[in-house]
């Protein structure tokens, strides 16, 4: 008989916090909470760090029970080193040092968005997808070569799902499970299409300028009765989405792909995956996305990634097992594919 390889992943860049065990593939438990702020508001790293701390030890002991394992039984601590909001990513890489430390486990720094890759692979079974990885901190379009994950085109301002956030608290929509989904359930009521500025740039796009040219019409159009918040939601959705397939069509041409994988919160977007799908018909490719338990940020995903890591060889000394804001994708060497 193998060997199982067991890893446990903490995730906790952003308003997510999530604890994950994997085993060769099969996600054990992937528990998760959610930091909401007031409509309005955005979420602060502070107040967030402070959420985290509060609820980590109860969702590493869902973790574990909800996995039927014990620490003795987890041969790797994974973590999230960054990209991410540095006081929420340092307290999450805390726990997971001292928990390596108190169960004489190895220890390994993940990068954020290999994370999300690694997932989309393992359930989608994506064989080598261009990978559209969008998020509230992250919007790039990225392909497997050589040892790299290589960025193909990405934003050079805000990522499309910050964006949407910013956008829902001009217009005090619910934070409640998350503005992107509640602005997909008011856009799905949009009629009026109002027109706003398309912004790709060669591979990459901008969306700071879209956001400032609705929040400063919104008021105004919503109060003139000119149009719908659902029009601005629906409209909001329609350009933004545009922008990214097209992008994504670009690199997969350059590549000669014929597979998109869809990763990150945004990804949950079932508009944004239908236009996908739309763009890959026309083209005979094949479109593959997942739901909202790993999409968006959650631990499993972090011990997926620290799994492919392991089994490779590679493991952090707790001398280097610091945490950064600024992590590039095409930073980590991919010791585990060919």
């Amino acid at each position: 008989t193998t060997v199982m390889t067991v890893v446990i992943g903490f995730e906790g860049s952003a308003n997510k916090i999530g604890v994950g065990i994997v085993r060769d593939g099969e996600v054990l438990s992937n528990p998760r909470r959610t930091y909401i702020t007031p409509p309005g508001q955005g979420f602060l790293p502070s107040e967030t760090a402070r959420h985290h701390r509060s609820v980590i030890l109860t969702v590493l002991k869902e973790a574990l029970e909800e996995a039927g394992l014990k620490p003795a039984d987890v041969d790797c601590v994974a973590y999230t080193k960054g990209p991410g909001m540095g006081a929420p990513l340092v307290t999450v890489a805390l726990v997971a040092r001292t928990v390596a430390q108190l169960w004489g486990k190895p220890l390994l720094g993940v990068n954020h968005c290999i994370g999300h890759i690694e997932m989309g692979r393992l359930i989608t079974q994506a064989n080598n997808p261009t990978v559209l990885y969008v998020s509230g901190g992250n919007t790039q379009v990225i392909a497997y070569s050589e040892r790299r994950y290589r960025i193909f085109g990405e934003t050079i301002d805000i990522a499309v799902g910050n964006c949407l956030d910013r956008f829902a608290r001009v217009i005090k929509i619910s934070n409640d499970p998350s503005p992107g989904y509640n602005i997909e359930q008011m856009a799905k009521k949009g009629t009026q299409y109002v027109e706003l500025p398309y912004t790709v740039k060669g591979m990459d796009v901008s969306f700071s300028g879209i956001l400032s040219y609705i929040e400063v019409r919104s008021g105004k159009m919503l109060k003139c009765n000119q149009c719908t918040a659902e029009d601005l939601c629906f409209s909001l959705q329609e350009i933004l989405f545009s922008m990214l397939v097209e992008i994504t069509e670009r690199a997969m041409a350059h590549c000669s792909s014929q597979e998109v994988l869809i990763v990150g919160g945004v990804g949950c977007n079932l508009r944004l995956q239908e236009m996908m799908g739309v763009m890959c018909k026309e083209r005979g490719a094949k479109l593959f996305a997942t739901d909202e338990s790993f999409c968006i940020d959650n631990g499993a995903m972090i011990a997926q990634a620290g799994w492919e890591m392991f089994r490779s060889g590679q493991t952090t000394e707790l001398s280097d097992s610091w945490i950064t804001q600024r992590y590039r994708t095409d930073e980590v060497e991919v010791t585990w594919r060919d």
